[in-house]
């Protein structure tokens, strides 16, 4: 209320009450919580790639594969199976909406980082992990985050690494996320700038990033007033 009294001394604007709905995102609240998702968007990508009748993936990708430059059928060793897709724009525009999922959905934002590295010449492999990933957000359409109403201004971080993961870079794969009492607000999967010999200079790195990170979000915090606790616990 106060954040509006003070646009409104500023700035022409209209009270359209509360967040119901805004660029794709659906906002639930009540006193004690606030609740985001993109089900619309994800049953209209469904609907668009005709797989309402298809059987929902239970994970995003499987498991011990290698997102490849160059994919090969594992079983034929034959590149014949794998060809470059004759329209890549329609491969293109699926991974531009996986990605403004991800702002509702972390679960989808490692694959989706690494389909999108091929975006510029897409091969059928890649566009059947696409689709598995569609098949997967199928499994509950309706998923998101979860803000509950708690007073707590401590900021709690998570992160990991995993070690020369990139097969095509053989660098390391940063992942981290970030709760404000118990409200996710930040996360991202990046690969690390620079090759490290060995799993310590890894985990130094992903610690160094997310630090930064950590840095970022306090002097902003203070910036909106908000007393936000110190020290930060990091796992």
């Amino acid at each position: 209320m106060e954040t509006k009294q003070v646009l409104q001394t500023n700035f022409m604007i209209k009270d359209l009450g509360d967040l119901r709905f805004f660029l794709g995102i659906e906002f639930a609240r009540n006193s004690t919580e606030i609740v985001m998702n993109q089900r619309k968007h994800v049953l209209e990508l469904i609907s668009d790639l005709r797989l309402s009748g298809t059987k929902p993936s239970s994970s995003p990708m499987e498991i011990n594969v290698k997102l490849t430059i160059v994919d090969f059928d594992e079983h034929t060793r034959n590149t014949s199976t794998n060809l470059p897709l004759q329209d890549p724009s329609i491969y293109q525009r699926l991974i531009r909406r996986l990605l403004y999922l991800t702002i509702t959905r972390p679960d989808i934002c490692f694959v989706v980082q690494c389909l999108s590295q091929v975006i510029h010449c897409p091969k059928s492999s890649r566009m059947e992990t696409a689709i598995r990933v569609v098949r997967y957000l199928k499994h509950c359409p309706g998923l998101g985050i979860f803000m509950p109403s708690n007073p707590s201004q401590q900021l709690t971080v998570y992160c990991d690494a995993d070690w020369a993961s990139c097969p095509n870079t053989r660098r390391s794969v940063t992942d981290y996320l970030v709760k404000l009492g118990g409200s996710l607000i930040s996360w991202k999967s990046k690969k690390q700038v620079t090759i490290s010999r060995n799993f310590a200079k890894v985990e130094y790195r992903c610690l160094a990033f997310e630090i930064d990170e950590i840095v970022w979000l306090v002097g902003m915090s203070k910036e909106m007033n908000l007393d936000v606790q110190l020290p930060v616990p990091l796992y």
